[in-house]
């Protein structure tokens, strides 16, 4: 399982010849946020798209982003020099087609581990995970996708309640399994606490010991969360560590008793 990618494929190339992969007998889980600022997402894309069944991806929020900007009118993009070596690409279609299936979360009951781009609200287990992300993978997958993807931004609500409905239901939805950090009690998000754990506003916690929570047998591994770094605490595992930011890129070993570390350094950023 890797970490954050976020268009650093040079590390991406280092990391698979480290775990020796080999596409004919090995899988790749990749805990989403694939492009965006690392300068070489449009090889990113097409390498993991290329490796079919050989490699599972949950969509972060770089990902989202990408899908929503991608089919908005070009002049209404934001100005992205790395994204923009996607929307002209021959093959951006095709990319984007791919990438707007992916799943929110994904579980393998052989291995009881469960994926997700940044966390879970503290009251779902793992089958309301599981049937709050297929909530939004329908909508992407469905004819009027488009619709969604413009409705999807805002941090209201703050978080999920099971009194939600329509588009508001899906944003929390969306926001829980790709933004999360730290949330209170109730589940709502602090949006704006992006530090390690102690720099949050007081009242919130990190996403994974919030008093109270559900109880949780399932180990869940996630990313998105650079600032907490490589983390291994009671069944929860935090993949980034920050390669786009200078870190390290790293991935994890799954179907052992005590998963294996595997890392490879940050190259400098070019274009």
């Amino acid at each position: 399982m890797i970490g954050d990618v976020q268009g650093c494929w040079a590390e991406l190339q280092a990391l698979l010849t480290k775990l020796a992969f080999n596409e004919g007998s090995d899988q790749l889980w990749f805990v989403g946020d694939l492009v965006n600022r690392g300068s070489h997402s449009l090889e990113v894309l097409r390498l993991v798209k290329s490796l079919g069944d050989s490699a599972v991806v949950v969509l972060g929020n770089h990902d989202l982003h990408l899908l929503a900007e991608f089919h908005k009118k070009p002049k209404l993009r934001a100005p992205n020099q790395d994204l923009e070596r996607i929307y002209t690409a021959e093959d951006a279609p095709e990319l984007l087609a791919w990438l707007r299936l992916r799943p929110l979360a994904h579980y393998d009951p052989n291995l009881d581990f469960m994926m997700v781009h940044a966390g879970l609200h503290p009251d779902w287990d793992r089958a309301l995970t599981l049937r709050a992300a297929r909530r939004v993978e329908n909508k992407l997958r469905a004819p009027d996708f488009e619709k969604f993807l413009e409705a999807m931004y805002g941090n209201k609500p703050a978080g999920w309640a099971p009194t939600l409905k329509g588009e508001e239901r899906l944003r929390a939805i969306v926001n829980t399994l790709t933004r999360i950090r730290f949330c209170d009690i109730k589940g709502n998000i602090a949006f704006d606490d992006k530090g390690p754990p102690g720099t949050q506003t007081p009242g919130f916690y990190p996403w994974f010991v919030v008093p109270g929570m559900v109880r949780r047998q399932t180990r869940v591994v996630f990313g998105h969360w650079s600032s907490l770094g490589r983390m291994d605490l009671g069944g929860h595992y935090c993949l980034d560590t920050g390669a786009v930011w200078g870190g390290q890129l790293s991935a994890i070993k799954l179907g052992l008793k005590h998963p294996r570390w595997i890392e490879v350094a940050a190259r400098p950023r070019t274009l």
